[in-house]
């Protein structure tokens, strides 16, 4: 077995948001998210067909739904985010990378 660490191969510089998966299966995928100052598009929401739970293990980001108030997520903080609910990323920290574990499950 190998072990890895969700901290490590953090690009310098990131033109866009880097996202990785960690497992991928029939019922659920783990990815790990990496932000440096990124958004969502304007236009559009994020609207997935399974369940979401995201943890904001550095960093900070604010999450902007379209039915409900925007929520903040710092260090250590995490949300669920039930299935078809949309939303958009409005704010990642530009100071240092936003490092997201997200938990996709039915």
């Amino acid at each position: 077995m190998k072990t890895s660490n969700i901290f490590k191969n953090i690009p310098e510089t990131l033109k866009d948001e880097l996202f990785e998966d960690i497992v991928n299966s029939k019922n659920i995928k783990i990815e790990r998210i990496i932000s440096d100052g990124q958004t969502s598009p304007k236009e559009g929401w994020h609207c997935s067909e399974q369940n979401e739970w995201v943890i904001m293990l550095q960093g900070e980001a604010i999450l902007s739904y379209e039915t409900e108030d925007d929520i903040k997520l710092n260090r250590g903080e995490y949300i669920s985010i039930p299935a078809f609910l949309k939303h958009r990323v409005s704010y990642t920290s530009k100071s240092e990378k936003s490092i997201w574990l997200a938990i996709y499950y039915l």
